[in-house]
């Protein structure tokens, strides 16, 4: 006997039983959008489990969508298990409150990105947890650092802002003896520059043992590409750990929306081919500022010159083909005879660099900042001066010259 249809037609609309035939294939994965999710009876809704992906609970705890982008991320970075987040900042804060407590101490570089120096300086100092900065260029300084109360160590390939390019691979090493849990921050690198969980005792990177326990991304850069999606995730390969990480994702509530996720999905197979396109524009210019008069020093872990630039050699000399992979950053510090005024000046007459937070998109961007106060001690290795960041976006490179040409003249030419 055919069952009765609801009269009334708001009920027949919103539960409408025509459902589209399943077998739909096409280069996009569909967007699922969900807060509730259907369970088909009461002993599924009892049973289904949401940790492990084998079934949809509820929709903070993964669509089919999220579930595909999470997929695709591990193997950008080479990891196992994935957590997507609002934000990397938020990435951060997800492996911070679900790895520390009270007493415990946090290490992080001095050249990290600030907000993440931020939180330990707030939320975490308020719940007990210690921080100390470390220097990034020094592994014996991250050696004589750690304590029985260290429990985590931040790690930054390159640096935030001054890219200064570290011995990723002995400060894995002295972290792993010590039995302390690392976190890179691998935004810069995006999976392209070097794998996090692949590298060596030598300093270069292949199948071994002595990667990083996590590996956190701000996705808002390079795989998103767009400059109009924040999201971050949070990478593992020990199943152990990545369920500490995720016990606190689901209790704090974190997730990520079905349009955001579909924009980095569409914009992920381009990835390799607009890292590169930034990375090669950006060692252009950094290298034609190293002959401006107005610059005392450019900060590009490609340039023979760059603090740490040997680290970086080892580690990503072999990526793209073997030109190696830079990223889309530099930084230039101009020289001290010019005011914090005049330099201001000249980022205010830039006309196709933006001035604007953020990177990895395809419109160039341009920072000045006042370093000392961002720096626990001073930085012997940067030429005394007031620095600039570039992000270099996808625009020719000779339009961009030119705007930088035309903005030193305007503001240096005195």
């Amino acid at each position: 006997m055919k069952e009765a249809q609801p009269s009334q037609l708001a009920t027949r609309i919103v539960h409408h039983d025509y459902l589209p035939p399943a077998d739909f294939v096409a280069p996009q994965p569909g967007v699922f959008k969900a807060s509730t999710v259907i369970f088909p009876t009461v002993a599924a809704m009892r049973s289904r489990e949401w940790k492990d992906k084998s079934g949809y609970t509820y929709g903070l705890h993964g669509t089919p969508t999220t579930f595909i982008l999470e997929e695709r991320l591990c193997t950008l970075e080479g990891g196992l298990q994935c957590l997507l987040v609002p934000s990397g900042l938020a990435a951060i804060a997800n492996v911070a409150l679900a790895l520390l407590k009270p007493g415990d101490e946090v290490l992080i570089p001095d050249n990290a990105y600030g907000p993440n120096k931020d939180l330990a300086n707030g939320e975490l100092r308020r719940f007990g947890i210690t921080h100390a900065f470390y220097d990034a260029l020094d592994p014996a300084d991250l050696a004589a650092r750690i304590t029985p109360a260290t429990k985590l160590v931040w790690l930054e390939a390159a640096g935030s802002v001054t890219l200064e390019f570290p011995d990723l691979c002995e400060q894995v090493r002295i972290c792993r003896a010590r039995g302390v849990t690392t976190a890179l921050d691998n935004t810069w690198g995006a999976g392209l520059a070097f794998s996090p969980f692949d590298l060596l005792g030598d300093g270069t990177q292949g199948e071994g043992t002595l990667g990083v326990d996590i590996s956190a991304h701000a996705l808002t850069k390079y795989p998103s590409g767009g400059g109009d999606v924040l999201m971050g995730s949070v990478i593992t390969r020990d199943a152990g750990l990545h369920m500490k990480l995720k016990l606190t994702h689901m209790r704090l509530g974190l997730g990520v929306a079905g349009n955001d996720a579909e924009a980095v999905l569409r914009a992920l197979p381009s990835i390799g081919l607009r890292y590169r396109a930034h990375d090669e524009a950006a060692r252009q210019l950094a290298r034609w500022m190293q002959q401006q008069p107005a610059v005392a020093q450019v900060l590009h872990p490609a340039l023979e010159e760059s603090p740490g630039h040997a680290h970086w050699k080892a580690l990503c000399g072999a990526a793209q083909g073997g030109q190696g992979a830079a990223a889309g950053l530099f930084s230039v510090v101009f020289d001290a005879r010019y005011t914090q005024q005049q330099v201001d000046a000249f980022c205010d007459g830039l006309r196709l660099f933006k001035l604007g937070y953020s990177w990895g998109g395809p419109m160039s961007l341009v920072v000045p900042y006042e370093l000392p106060s961002m720096r626990s001690k001073a930085a012997t290795h940067l030429q005394p001066g007031t620095l600039v960041r570039f992000s270099v976006g996808l625009e020719a490179v000779q339009d961009l010259r030119q705007d930088l040409l035309q903005a030193m003249d305007r503001a240096f030419a005195a």
